[in-house]
């Protein structure tokens, strides 16, 4: 279960300028999807890339998938926002 609090939206809401709403609906997308499925985390790469205006490369989105599916995501996500 994904479980985001108040203080990490607000950091992500800032640095992102995607407000809270919208991060709140990804983050149940990729609950109620398949969060290991290349094809949903392809989607959500390029729905995040459109909301912020950032371009990710091939290899970074890559980089990402593979991090997800093979379970590399650090626990603590916090420190990275």
């Amino acid at each position: 279960m994904i479980y985001l609090n108040d203080n990490l939206l607000n950091r992500i809401e800032e640095k992102t300028k995607v407000d809270k709403d919208t991060i709140i609906n990804l983050a149940g997308k990729l609950q109620r999807g398949d969060y290991k499925n290349e094809n949903t985390l392809r989607e959500i790469i390029h729905e995040l890339s459109n909301i912020t205006g950032r371009e990710v490369s091939e290899e970074k989105e890559n980089k990402i998938i593979s991090m997800i599916v093979n379970d590399k995501v650090p626990a603590d996500l916090e420190k990275y926002v």
